[in-house]
């Protein structure tokens, strides 16, 4: 059976299963159009065949866990253009990446339901693929006639890698139309049916899906519907005095040429994320390290395209090979899990924004390639081109603002991870060694902030002590 139309024989249309060659891709409006193709059988049996044609719609797709909407950044395809399946329709700006959406089905773009720069939530329509170059005009009508349809939001199909699907939904409008109506009535409804003895099949429904209410058969009945008298006004509420004026007061008044901006989607992910973080019972340990040996080592290592982030990210990944629970998290606050790989997020600054590349397996992978991986990621996170899971896999997370001068600070715990590492600038300390004698040696302050529900202080002393190591002796960071 091909994917552009479906063949029904007559005694199938009872059965709305068997009315699709694929469920999910019949648009939720009704089909219009058939045709009638008679069949003739070697025995003279005639067989009637009905080709029904689909306008299929394109739904704004789900393209991280934390996504409820997204923005069309450009249109790749215009109105009235030939599709092919697998080809990317249109870029949507989720909050975290801009990713390329494609089609699942051979057709054409009929029709633009939300142009470039606009915003709809997550299963919203978006766009509709005509089946034929004839059905492009009828898209274009359907899509003038249901300004709102957009409004209407099923539930967001999962995350998926770019390119993402955008998957056509069924509505159960449309699958019943094929086949024989079933009653759907509330509770209330049929009471009332059976005590006023009025056959609740034939009463018409008017609540949501058709669904049969109690003045739905009333009105069957002849009943006048009871009203409800509606509530007395509240009484007028005194008149506050100045001092509960002044204590009532939500926010301040804006400044004199204040402006507000609205948050960007990706803003409004890190928004949500250190909310979410606020519940998390978090303490924070620091611990300064002698940087003399690894900056001696980066010296050497920066012509050949290896940069401190690389080092400091190998470094902490090979110390939490050796304290595993460092790297464990948890999620639901009844148990938490060993994460079986070591994936260190980055995070980086961007334009308008904040993100965390990863570095996957971080402590498996040699020096000079993680160097190259991590100068691909920055590339894609500059760029907006990160793939899910190259920003949501993290399992440990390193923020290093020592290239900024800051000397200390504390990071913030992201959902789901077990610590997150925060990187001073390394600095000339004067220090005394056990016999009393002065030195002048290099010195970075790290703090970690870790999730006191798995990881203790004895243990983040531990990991901490182990990474110190590693960076005062960093001849295993090459091999």
């Amino acid at each position: 059976m091909a994917a552009s139309s479906s063949f029904l024989s007559t005694a199938s249309l009872s059965n709305p299963k068997s009315t699709i060659s694929f469920a999910s891709s019949v648009s939720p409006a009704p089909i219009p159009s058939l045709r009638r193709v008679v069949f003739r059988s070697p025995s003279s049996h005639r067989r009637v065949m009905t080709v029904r044609s689909k306008i299929r719609e394109i739904f704004m797709p789900a393209l991280s866990s934390t996504m409820t909407e997204g923005k069309i950044v450009s249109w790749i395809k215009t109105e009235g253009e030939k599709l092919a399946k697998g080809e990317s329709v249109v870029v949507v700006e989720s909050d975290k990446a801009d990713m390329d959406v494609e089609t699942f089905y051979d057709g054409y773009l009929a029709a633009i339901v939300v142009g470039e720069g606009e915003t709809a939530p997550v299963g919203a329509a978006i766009g509709l693929l005509a089946e034929t170059e004839a059905e492009i005009e009828e898209a274009k009508n359907k899509a003038a006639s249901k300004p709102s349809s957009s409004a209407v939001v099923p539930s967001p199909p999962p995350a998926t890698s770019s390119p993402a699907p955008a998957i056509a939904q069924p509505s159960p409008a449309a699958a019943a139309s094929d086949g024989p109506r079933k009653t759907v009535a509330t509770p209330h409804a049929k009471k009332l049916a059976k005590q006023h003895k009025v056959d609740i099949g034939s009463v018409a429904g008017t609540g949501p899906f058709g669904r049969i209410t109690a003045s739905d058969v009333e009105a069957a009945a002849g009943i006048a519907p009871t009203v409800t008298p509606p509530p007395p006004p509240p009484p007028p509420a005194a008149a506050p005095t100045p001092t509960a004026k002044a204590t009532t007061t939500s926010s301040p008044p804006l400044l004199p040429d204040a402006s507000i901006v609205p948050f960007t989607a990706m803003q409004s992910a890190v928004s949500k994320n250190m909310i979410e973080s606020l519940s998390v019972p978090t303490f924070r340990v620091g611990y300064p390290v002698n940087t003399d040996a690894l900056d001696a080592l980066y010296e050497k290592v920066k012509p050949k395209g290896v940069t401190m982030t690389a080092l400091l990210a190998k470094a902490a990944g090979m110390a939490l090979a050796q304290h595993p629970v460092v790297n464990a998290s948890c999620k639901d606050g009844k148990s938490f899990s060993y994460n079986s790989n070591i994936n260190v997020a980055v995070a980086v600054a961007i334009n308008g924004g904040l993100i965390t590349p990863v570095l996957q397996d971080a402590d498996k992978l040699d020096l000079y390639l993680l160097s190259q991986k991590w100068k691909e990621l920055v590339g894609k996170a500059r760029n907006k081109q990160l793939q899910p899971h190259e920003y949501n896999s993290g399992t440990f997370t390193l923020s290093n603002l020592g290239m900024f001068g800051v000397d200390r600070f504390d990071a913030i715990l992201p959902p789901g991870q077990g610590a997150i590492m925060a990187v001073g600038a390394s600095k000339p300390t004067v220090v005394a060694d056990k016999d009393g004698f002065f030195s002048v040696k290099n010195k970075m302050l790290v703090n970690v902030t870790a999730d006191h529900r798995i990881v203790y202080g004895a243990d983040l002393a531990a990991f901490l002590q182990t990474f110190a190591k590693i960076v005062e002796n960093p001849d295993s960071l090459t091999l």
